[in-house]
């Protein structure tokens, strides 16, 4: 079984920055893919970024590019997703997932292949 514990969110204004870690118990971690989503009130999870076994391999949602990295420490056994230039629109709770059966060098982009997940972070972005 795996944990998935995110931290790091919060209220900030328009332009600003956060960064989120989620923390992931287990001593295969290096071996997950793993993922960012997003749910906003009254709107379905949607894909935010997702990154490989080693980092080497990541992906964005649109609306992201530009703006949001991902990143995993496998050390440390945490993927972070540093956010800048946050907009009112990225308001929603966000949660971290691990895709357990990946390839190396491949990401997971939806969410029904990922097995395990966070409980969320709040992260509201105010206008």
């Amino acid at each position: 079984q795996v944990q998935l514990v995110e931290s790091g969110g919060g209220l900030v204004q328009a332009g600003g920055s956060l960064r989120l870690s989620c923390a992931a118990s287990g001593r295969t971690f290096s071996s997950y893919a793993m993922g960012w989503f997003r749910q906003a009130p009254g709107k379905e999870r949607e894909f935010v970024a997702a990154i490989s076994w080693s980092g080497g391999q990541t992906y964005y949602t649109d609306s992201v590019k530009g703006r949001f990295t991902i990143s995993r420490d496998n050390a440390k056994n945490t993927v972070y997703l540093q956010m800048n230039s946050l907009k009112p629109e990225d308001t929603a709770v966000y949660y971290c997932a691990a895709d357990a059966t990946s390839r190396p060098f491949v990401v997971t982009l939806y969410p029904f292949e990922y097995d395990y997940w966070g409980q969320g972070t709040q992260v509201t972005v105010s206008s």
